[in-house]
């Protein structure tokens, strides 16, 4: 499977708001967000999810958005400043194929890797940072997409996650994905 990460002008599509009718992130994530935690969210893009995330969890909460590129991370910046909640966002771009948040070991209550693993080099790297920045009981929403997926490729990635130390914890109703919630122990 190609690595190829998804094109800065194709944040774009992923806003219309024609999406929220399958994918609305309050119905989706409202039962794994909860005020005042802090959310990892690995390849926000221009914050599909990201605002509705920020709104979830309150003042008191946090969400950390890495992305490789910039353009993706300033469209979400001016979004979040628009929407009066940059101050519940911590932007970051990584410099690499690494999240890079270390500084969040053992710090994160719930990682987002909604349709981002295929597009990482490295399956298992990935999960092992996930798991080293989450919290003992700390979940993972597994997020694929099935257009783009295939399901040998979504197992494979599983498969990853439980060698970085994931147990399932559940399933989750994501309408175009193959989805899981995984715990760490």
């Amino acid at each position: 499977m190609s690595h190829r990460v998804c094109p800065w002008w194709l944040g774009y599509l992923l806003l219309l708001p024609v999406r929220r009718i399958r994918q609305n992130p309050r119905k989706l994530l409202g039962s794994l967000v909860r005020e005042g935690m802090t959310v990892l969210e690995p390849g926000p893009g221009m914050g599909f999810f990201t605002l509705d995330l920020a709104r979830m969890v309150g003042p008191g909460g946090r969400i950390v958005a890495v992305d490789l590129q910039e353009r993706m991370l300033k469209v979400l910046r001016r979004r979040a400043l628009k929407a009066g909640l940059v101050d519940r966002l911590d932007i970051r771009r990584a410099k690499s194929a690494r999240l890079d948040v270390e500084d969040l070991t053992g710090r994160v209550d719930l990682v987002l890797a909604i349709f981002v693993v295929h597009e990482i080099p490295d399956a298992g790297t990935f999960f092992a940072e996930a798991y080293r920045a989450l919290r003992p009981e700390g979940r993972l929403l597994f997020a694929e997409p099935k257009r783009h997926v295939s399901k040998d490729t979504f197992d494979r990635s599983l498969a990853a996650a439980t060698r970085a130390g994931f147990v399932r914890f559940g399933e989750l109703l994501f309408p175009g994905a193959r989805a899981v919630v995984l715990a760490r122990t």
